[in-house]
């Protein structure tokens, strides 16, 4: 166990620290699952020789595959945490008429010691990216990743943070009931930014930079910002060899001023005089507190 100590007054420290050394297998193994088939150069060249349509398919299926990135890229690093329990599965939380009324018409003081059955039924329903427990603390945040905020006005963001605050109250009973009797106290909520802008710590958004708050790991946020990097360079990498593959020899000999395809008996180019003209292609255990999340100051959550 490593205690990493911080000279800045107020800073919480945390028992466990990130090894970038020891991570960089894991981060390599998870890159490449999710880029190597989509976005490999073989694919990305021929979805350019295809056409927009299959470009731009390639290029909407990025923004999916990085959100599954982030989601075990955080996962990955919070198991540094031995108190920490990770759930990514069977997640899928209510969101009932009442209690959205209770989160939107009232001081969080008045519902944060309410709990409400797992089982309540409504056709709304929220599901969050993570649900971090510490079993020491029995603390859980409930977590939503976004790439970015920036497309969303500040009424959508609201309308998340409400739902997200109205499904805390099953929290509870969902862990004790589905998750092998994990028991939580408290729940908090946080968005979680990857663009690292438009925070409001207090409400609720956090940066991704922020993630050794939430795991209680230091070097979280640097960890998961350099595997969001890694991601983006393999694929930057991948199109830079496709885009060359799918132009190839053809440009290259235009730009000598040699037609592409004029040749003489033996398969050798031959200059064309003329002009040259180039082709483009296409649980009732007490009072369980609800919030926001909040960064500690001393560390333990």
């Amino acid at each position: 166990m490593t205690t990493v100590l911080s000279g800045a007054p107020g800073v919480p420290t945390y028992p466990y620290a990130v090894d970038l050394d020891a991570l960089q297998p894991r981060f390599e193994v998870l890159i490449d699952e999710l880029s190597s088939q989509p976005f490999s150069a073989s694919a990305l060249s021929k979805a350019l020789a295809a056409g927009v349509s299959d470009a731009a398919a390639i290029l909407r299926a990025i923004p999916i595959q990085e959100g599954r990135l982030l989601e075990r890229g955080i996962g990955i690093i919070a198991d540094l945490n031995p108190d920490l329990v990770v759930l990514t599965q069977n997640l899928r939380l209510p969101v009932t008429k009442t209690a959205l009324e209770l989160v939107e018409k009232n001081d969080p003081k008045h519902f944060r010691s309410l709990t409400l059955d797992a089982d309540t039924g409504g056709r709304k329903t929220y599901t969050p990216d993570l649900i971090i427990v510490n079993r020491k603390t029995k603390l859980a945040h409930v977590i939503d990743v976004k790439r970015s905020l920036g497309s969303y006005e500040v009424s959508r963001i609201n309308e998340l943070k409400s739902r997200m605050l109205a499904a805390a109250l099953v929290v509870p009973d969902l862990l004790y009931r589905d998750h092998h009797r994990l028991v939580a106290e408290e729940v908090r909520v946080v968005i979680l930014n990857a663009e690292n802008q438009r925070s409001d710590i207090a409400g609720g958004v956090w940066p991704l930079s922020d993630l050794h708050h939430l795991v209680e790991v230091c070097g979280a946020g640097k960890a998961i910002g350099m595997l969001r990097e890694r991601f983006h360079a393999r694929i930057d990498e991948n199109w830079k060899l496709a885009r060359n593959a799918f132009a190839g020899p053809t440009e290259e000999r235009v730009r000598r001023g040699v037609s592409a395809d004029i040749t003489d008996a033996n398969g050798n180019e031959v200059s064309d005089t003329g002009s040259i003209t180039e082709v483009h292609q296409p649980a009732g255990r007490g009072h369980i507190r609800v919030g926001f999340a909040r960064i500690s100051r001393t560390g333990t959550g």
